[in-house]
């Protein structure tokens, strides 16, 4: 047998491994699973009943154009079929994105500490990420961003609301921002929590699309929708991008059962914004909690709240699981703790005033 191995791209090398977050423990102490952004209520009304129905034909292949989908994608935010692409969650589009536009020798601009999928697709993609630090606020430093932005750069990513801190970018400044963005320049508004935002200058960023070619928004279902065991997620683009991301989407990527339940969810939208606006008043209550038990907690607009604690993060996170609930920590930095149903809420509050007595 040859002791040698297939050459893999030098790119493979230190790519970071994507950590998610850890679920409650079967038969164990933690009774929820507050570490991964997921909607805790069950799906919208007449998703189950489309998700059986296309559960009976998954013998066969899936529309891969997603026409259905698209259609209703196209009617709802008001934008050309030929402006819109799937994929596999909106991660699966950003990637899309870095195989359309980055390579070798190429830079890719994102803010840090942001998605953590951004160095991983980056990298793979074999461009070279520039991390640009938030505020001390914990927000996008946008005029730094702007400056870091050489002939190298191809793709910038604005996760708005920020993930993991929540913190948004308003109007004013993200437009004075793409003022600054050449053209040629590819400007990636990654909106996933785009449904929780109660800020009314925080601009939609299908607005800024339009008379902007090159900005691309991304949207998905795991979140607000609920769907994030199904994987579909969209961009809306200009049509240069948008064909472009059609040609790098893996073949029948979203199933049947995935496009037959982001339709009914669409479809759901009174029943979607009174779950939202409910997640919305929990989060408020988690944040006022904490403040009054002394915590410095950012304004966050997306359906969870960060914790910035250093050193601390990994006992803070133990004090939780102890009390019953997993949170997301980033080792050395801080915790994220998605906004759950009231209960797993409770619980989270009723641990870090435990913890807060510690310190």
């Amino acid at each position: 047998m040859s002791e040698t191995s297939p050459k893999l791209r030098a790119e493979m090398e230190g790519i970071p491994t994507y950590r998610p977050g850890r679920p409650a423990a079967a038969g164990g102490p933690v009774a929820y699973k507050l570490s991964s952004n997921e909607n805790p209520y069950p799906p919208l009304p007449g998703v189950m009943e489309s998700v059986t129905a296309a559960a009976a034909s998954f013998n066969r292949y899936p529309d891969m154009a997603c026409a259905g989908l698209t259609a209703e994608l196209s009617d709802r935010f008001g934008v050309p079929a030929a402006h819109l692409a799937t994929g596999t969650g909106s991660v699966g589009v950003a990637q899309q994105l870095l195989q359309a536009t980055s390579g070798p020798g190429d830079e890719v601009v994102y803010a840090w500490r942001s998605f953590e999928a951004y160095p991983i697709i980056t990298q793979i993609s074999g461009a070279t990420s520039v991390r640009v630090p938030l505020t001390e606020g914990e927000t996008h430093d946008l005029d730094a961003m702007a400056d870091a932005i050489t002939d190298r750069t191809r793709l910038i990513f604005v996760c708005n609301p920020n993930n993991p801190t929540g913190t948004v970018v308003r109007r004013a400044e993200l437009e004075r921002f793409l003022d600054r963005v050449p053209g040629d320049v590819l400007v990636v508004l990654d909106e996933a929590y785009r449904e929780f935002i109660r800020d009314a200058e925080v601009p939609d960023g299908v607005e800024l699309y339009r008379d902007r070619p090159n900005v691309c928004v991304l949207r998905t279902f795991s979140k607000a929708y609920g769907l994030a065991g199904l994987r579909v997620g969209f961009a809306i683009a200009h049509e240069p991008v948008a064909a472009a991301l059609r040609k790098t989407a893996v073949p029948f990527g979203v199933s049947q059962i995935a496009q037959e339940a982001a339709i009914a969810s669409l479809r759901a939208e009174d029943a979607l914004l009174g779950r939202v606006g409910s997640l919305v008043g929990e989060r408020t209550r988690v944040v006022d909690g904490l403040r009054a038990q002394g915590w410095t907690v950012p304004e966050t607009q997306a359906n969870f709240v960060w914790l910035r604690l250093g050193e601390r993060t990994a006992a803070f996170a133990e004090v939780c699981e102890r009390h019953g609930v997993v949170v997301r920590p980033f080792a050395g930095e801080g915790v994220r703790v998605t906004v759950g149903e009231t209960e797993a809420n409770d619980i989270f509050l009723k641990a870090a005033a435990e913890f807060r007595k510690e310190i």
